[in-house]
């Protein structure tokens, strides 16, 4: 039996790693392994996050204070709100930015599932 692959392990917020970087967000690394990412992400009050996407990996969003705005599909014309107990879900490739634009920091829960490089900032999305 592997004993490493049947460890179960604890990530404290003093072990966790800087994560794959966009501009307005701090994004710190809890778990990677071949085929999930997991990890805690902080944007700041009125911070606007760059464009980008995360490639082949699905991600799944868990608000745990302040709000959190998406902006993404054609030219960005797409937007939804979540707020402290929502959930969102990001399709694979889905070009997007985020924001907060609450008083209070927004921090969230993110685990993504896929393979190959999680995150790829880009210009912007595909024009209308």
């Amino acid at each position: 039996m592997d004993q490493g692959r049947d460890e179960v392990r604890v990530a404290r917020p003093g072990d966790r790693r800087p994560g794959p970087g966009t501009e307005g967000m701090d994004r710190q690394e809890a778990f990677a392994t071949e085929g999930m990412w997991s990890g805690f992400v902080r944007t700041e009050p009125g911070a606007v996050s760059g464009w980008h996407h995360h490639g082949d990996h699905e991600s799944v969003i868990y608000v745990v204070t302040g709000s959190l705005r998406m902006e993404f599909g054609p030219g960005g014309s797409r937007t939804v709100e979540a707020g402290p107990g929502d959930f969102l879900h990001v399709p694979k490739g889905a070009v997007h930015r985020e924001s907060n634009p609450s008083p209070e920091p927004a921090d969230i829960i993110v685990t993504r599932a896929g393979t190959g490089q999680s995150t790829f900032n880009v210009e912007g999305p595909a024009p209308d």
